[in-house]
């Protein structure tokens, strides 16, 4: 591995280099739909055609795979400010995608804008409500029953509004998208930060919050900070126990949480040739775990494998046209390049605790000694929208099997989640379904499940300290069981079944051996697997509903006594004066994500009602006052509650507050809810010393105020009992500076710069009171 500050790329692959095409002056006279089930809309070719056309002329110089993609969707091209890392870019996205637990808010906050339908092809899709219990019929079943008011709603609304809805069973929205709707140059935002899934099919897909996907749906352009480009040259070639999976361990290991932050990852190279589609999408799907804004690849023939085999044959013809905008041109530059060579990368593990923390498959037997973590394993758990395609599900049914012929079954807990109803179908009709489970593996509901903490985990009493290994992608404290003690580890889908076999964290199927049935020792072979089905996908149930051709006839209701819905109020406007007076309501220790911000787990079934899920504000983070979570001091009464309630006291007094955060703040999932919660509950500003993209956005886009210490070094100087004046609201503009006045309790007070990320269009957001008042103001005008 080298890294390297700056590179020319010179990356055409030999198959693309045999395959320049000439660029088309009129592309757009082939008219090929977006997806199958979207007949009447097209893919844009011809914007990116002609808006590339003045880019070029305006810039002068050799643009990236980004680049071409996110320019070839500016709103003007003609006037747009094009400075990687600095301006802000406007940008008219080809699609929208949301889950069903963000997809609630977006929807509700659609509402009250007062527009008839939606300006561009959405989707919601039902996968993060369905806990994992006992196996997935009756998992979902069970769902079905709990969360009928919220399906209901969903359903009518996007019947209303011209929304496609997948109903629960259907699979993970990441694995729907590149199934039917991902198509390489497009533009896509999803409400959940792994929308980068669909990078493994060329696509820029941004993870995003619910106020920015309402400016989509509401035709507005979106707006984002232009990206750095960051290169990951990949040589060699991936065989054996190495898979996709290891090579953004490997990056996350490099780049860390953060390193990623405002920068798209492009990944070229011959190295790219002996990458599945579906295992770039493993790839650009954990980008978010490093803070990238997204991840993608160049078009290539495995692309265009994937496309005919989902039934998109003309979209792969389309693309084939297109290519000279779908790579990188030769000589064009990237601020950072890594580079990795493919035959040498060995499988890694990453974590606990966090998913940059890389260790090479070799050398974690020694590390699970050497910090004592717990060598037993208690459950392997494989699939999500990270890793459950047909090529992973098949390569841990080859796994499965051979242990299986020397008589074993699976040592520790085992399960199974199938990305969408698609994987689920193909898998049970071609046998990998049979085999795991006589293994001993549990197959779990089409759905995000254990990944994102919908997991009645029973085998383990909460507090007991324990390992699992996941194919997931993210791995925070008590994020899959809501145990803090849980150690949760992160490798391929390989690894995870290989080791259900072994029992134990120390087991390398490279190296070691299992006992037989028979008592003679024997080694996994290589696993194997094929990259997709040879009969074809089996589509499985159909759980797809259309918006209706009559919608005027469709009645949205949400019931005013609903526990897990409510129609939403507009927050106030900013009053016009600097912020005087305002206690800190916590500093945070340490690592602050939105998992700490806003639990997800069994808060999940409260996204559409802000009053009740706001109960969960900042519960998971650690008080610098006494270390503790959900105990803080209300600076007024002297008394000790959790924060939900210290911070509702101060607003009904009239009083906002403040949270002192520290590094990469609001890391993780894109839920906005960890925006809204606080503005909700009276909160002003959060003050950091550095903000994890989505978050910082999500904050602005509701009216609060996010602020950098100019001095990260003065995040020390915060102490837990301050009052707290902002000096410059009053005339915050562009690159303006906000001083932090702290008023300490021994009466001493000191002066503290800040800066901010605000632009003046995001200015109107704050002085409106949210993006959603403006916007509102503005329909009604």
């Amino acid at each position: 591995m080298v890294l390297v500050p700056s590179l020319r790329a010179g990356m055409r692959t030999p198959a693309l280099a045999r395959s320049l095409a000439t660029p088309a002056s009129n592309i757009g006279a082939t008219k090929v739909a977006m997806s199958n089930l979207e007949k009447d809309k097209f893919i844009n070719y011809q914007r990116i055609e002609d808006n590339l056309a003045v880019v070029r002329q305006r810039l002068n110089r050799k643009l990236t795979l980004s680049e071409k993609v996110l320019y070839g969707h500016l709103d003007n091209p003609h006037d747009a400010d094009i400075r990687r890392g600095a301006s802000y870019l406007k940008l008219r996205p080809d699609r929208v995608a949301c889950q069903d637990a963000t997809a609630q808010m977006a929807l509700l906050q659609f509402m009250s804008a007062g527009l008839p339908t939606v300006a561009v092809p959405t989707t919601v899709h039902c996968d993060h409500l369905i806990e994992a219990q006992i196996g997935g019929v009756k998992d979902l079943a069970r769902a079905n029953d709990i969360n009928k008011e919220v399906y209901d709603f969903l359903a009518t609304c996007t019947a209303k509004y011209g929304i496609g809805f997948w109903k629960p069973g259907s699979g993970i929205i990441h694995q729907i998208i590149i199934e039917n709707y991902a198509f390489p140059g497009g533009l896509m935002i999803g409400t959940d930060s792994h929308t980068p899934n669909a990078g493994g099919l060329g696509m820029v897909a941004v993870g995003v919050g619910g106020a920015d996907a309402v400016d989509v749906i509401a035709n507005l352009p979106w707006e984002l900070k232009c990206p750095k480009a960051i290169g990951v040259k990949l040589t060699g070639k991936i065989s054996g126990w190495t898979t996709p999976k290891d090579v953004i361990l490997k990056v996350a290991g490099i780049l860390t949480v953060k390193g990623g932050t405002g920068a798209i990852i492009e990944y070229f190279g011959e190295g790219v040739e002996s990458l599945s589609c579906t295992g770039m999408a493993t790839i650009c799907n954990m980008g978010a775990e490093i803070g990238a804004t997204t991840s993608l690849f160049p078009y290539n023939k495995r692309m265009g494998g994937y496309l005919d085999a989902t039934n998109r044959s003309e979209i792969r013809k389309y693309a084939e046209m297109f290519q000279h905008n779908l790579r990188t041109d030769e000589g064009a530059e990237y601020d950072q390049v890594i580079e990795i060579n493919l035959s040498e990368l060995e499988p890694h593990i990453n974590g606990p605790y966090t998913p940059d923390l890389a260790t090479p498959l070799s050398k974690f037997a020694d590390a699970v000694k050497a910090n004592n973590w717990p060598a037993d394993l208690s459950v392997g758990l494989i699939g999500s929208c990270t890793n459950s395609s047909y090529e992973d599900m098949s390569r841990s049914a080859s796994i499965a099997q051979e242990a299986a012929d020397h008589g074993l079954k699976a040592k520790a807990g085992f399960t199974i989640t199938p990305g969408s109803e698609q994987i689920r179908a193909t898998i049970e009709r071609d046998g990998q379904m049979e085999i795991l489970e006589k293994a001993g593996g549990v197959v779990l509901a089409n759905a995000c499940g254990p990944c994102i903490g919908q997991w009645d985990r029973q085998d383990v009493p909460k507090g007991t300290k324990n390992s699992i290994i996941t194919s997931y992608n993210r791995n925070f404290t008590g994020r899959n069981d809501a145990n803090p003690a849980t150690h949760a580890f992160v490798a391929s889908p390989d690894l995870v079944t290989a080791m259900v076999f072994a029992g134990s964290m120390t087991f390398n199927p490279m190296t070691d051996s299992l006992t037989g049935a028979d008592g003679k020792e024997f080694k996994f072979t290589d696993p194997s697997g094929k990259e997709l089905p040879p009969r074809g996908y089996d589509a499985g149930e159909n759980t797809y509903q259309a918006p209706p051709e009559d919608r005027a006839s469709v009645n949205v209701i949400v019931d005013p006594k609903s526990d897990r819905l409510q129609l939403l109020n507009a927050f106030k406007p900013w009053d016009g004066k600097d912020p005087k007076n305002l206690p800190v309501l916590i500093k945070a220790v340490g690592k602050c994500t939105t998992d700490h911000i806003s639990a997800g787990g069994p808060w999940l079934k409260y996204r559409g009602h802000l009053e009740n899920i706001s109960q969960n504000c900042l519960i998971g983070a650690i008080n610098a006052a006494n270390g503790e979570a959900n105990n803080i001091q209300n600076l007024v009464t002297g008394e000790w509650g959790g924060v939900p309630k210290v911070a509702a006291e101060y607003r009904d007094s009239g009083k906002g507050w403040v949270v002192i955060g520290d590094e990469n703040y609001g890391e993780g999932s894109s839920r906005e809810h960890a925006a809204l919660e606080p503005r909700f509950l009276g909160g002003t500003a959060v003050i950091t010393r550095s903000f994890a993209r989505i978050h910082e956005t999500n904050l602005k886009k509701q009216g609060m105020l996010p602020l950098n210490f100019k001095n990260p070094a003065d995040y020390e100087k915060v102490q837990p009992t301050d009052f707290v004046d902002l000096i410059g609201v009053e005339t915050l503009a562009p690159e303006s500076e906000v001083t932090l006045r702290l008023n300490h309790k021994d009466g001493s007070s000191e002066d503290i710069p800040l800066t901010h990320t605000f632009n003046e269009g995001q200015l109107e957001w704050f002085r409106h009171g949210s993006a959603l008042n403006k916007m509102a103001k503005a329909a009604s005008a």
